[in-house]
């Protein structure tokens, strides 16, 4: 009797199954998670790109503006925070500014936090006149 217990093999996949799911779930929340930060750097990205455009136009426009636009073009996942810095112009000159955007989440892997991860993206614009 319990020889035949020993060979019977049904049900091992169930157990095995147990095993490895949850650890499968979690891999699967953590690719969503960092794809969720890569949507958010290529808003940044996209956001710097229409503020870069409008500052190249000729006059140019405030430096309200050029801050409002970035804010107005970013786009992501919005589970962390998007900061957009004031454009610094050149200190001996007017010839470029420079436009930055900075994002900061703390990723939530179901059981546990990573911890903040920061991603700042810039962009030095020289203007047209």
């Amino acid at each position: 009797m319990i020889l035949k217990i020993k060979r019977d093999e049904r049900g091992l996949a169930t157990i095995e199954m147990a095993f490895a799911l949850p650890i499968l779930l979690l891999f699967i929340y953590g690719i969503f998670q960092v794809g969720m930060i890569m949507a958010a750097s290529a808003g940044m990205q996209h956001a710097l790109g229409e503020g870069a455009r409008l500052a190249t136009i000729y006059p140019t426009p405030t430096d309200t503006a050029i801050k409002t636009q970035i804010n107005n073009k970013l786009f992501g996942a919005y589970v962390g925070k998007f900061t957009v810095a004031d454009p610094v112009a050149d200190p001996t000159g007017k010839s470029y500014k420079d436009l930055s955007v900075t994002y900061t989440v703390t990723p939530n892997y179901l059981f546990f936090t990573a911890p903040d991860i920061t991603l700042v993206r810039s962009k030095r614009v020289y203007l047209s006149f």
